[in-house]
């Protein structure tokens, strides 16, 4: 179903008319083989399919944060939850000028959260959700897709425990899919396709759990 090529790897766009959602076998087997769906805009009715000639991705031992974020952190001024709203935190990240998540998007990866393979990390205050992040979890590998904020520095709280349940639980993995200088705050390296399709590799041979233990 799938073929490479040295940047990106493109299929075909789907009309949300024809198919609503992305199915969630249909996106595992992508992710199991390192690619990802985007859309062109919001409003776009379809998809195509994503991969990088040269991969971001945190170390799991190579992850910092500011002080700043750590004070907040342990001044507990947020409340954070897994999994808690889900469909709002995509659309969330959704909420930009420019972006690659349109309703196909967010139904298909809802559907995916139900069935245990798409998580949102969510952080609260007072009860007013301002800033979190969601990704796809295959067996070793997290593939974060996107983050945003309404409050000061939500979204980095996010990423922290995003990063605490990723060593809790022993992923051998984080995907950020592409670097960017902002990831690169937090630790992200570029890698070779080559290596990231050995770490890939590697990585959906073990089985780990999304969950946060306090």
């Amino acid at each position: 179903m799938f073929t490479s090529s040295s940047k990106f790897l493109v299929h075909e766009p789907i009309s949300v008319l024809v198919m609503k959602i992305i199915p969630p076998e249909v996106l595992l087997e992508g992710y199991a083989q390192g690619i990802f769906p985007m859309a062109d805009s919001r409003h776009d009715e379809g998809f195509e399919w994503y991969t990088a000639s040269v991969r971001g991705i945190i170390p799991l031992d190579g992850f910092h944060i500011s002080k700043n974020v750590l004070r907040i952190v342990r001044q507990g001024r947020y409340q954070v939850k897994i999994n808690s709203a889900f469909r709002e935190v995509v659309k969330q990240c959704a909420n930009r000028e420019t972006t690659w998540i349109n309703d196909l998007i967010i139904n298909s990866y809802e559907v995916l959260n139900q069935a245990g393979h798409a998580h949102s990390v969510e952080v609260y205050e007072q009860h007013e959700l301002v800033g979190g992040l969601y990704g796809v979890h295959l067996k070793g590998v997290f593939f974060g897709e996107s983050m945003f904020k309404k409050a000061a520095e939500a979204d980095k709280v996010a990423l922290y425990y995003c990063h605490k349940v990723l060593q809790q639980n022993a992923f051998l993995l984080w995907d950020t899919q592409f670097y960017t200088k902002h990831l690169g705050n937090f630790g992200a390296v570029e890698i070779s396709k080559e290596e990231y399709e050995k770490l890939l590799a590697s990585a959906l041979k073990k089985e780990c759990v999304f969950t946060l233990e306090e």
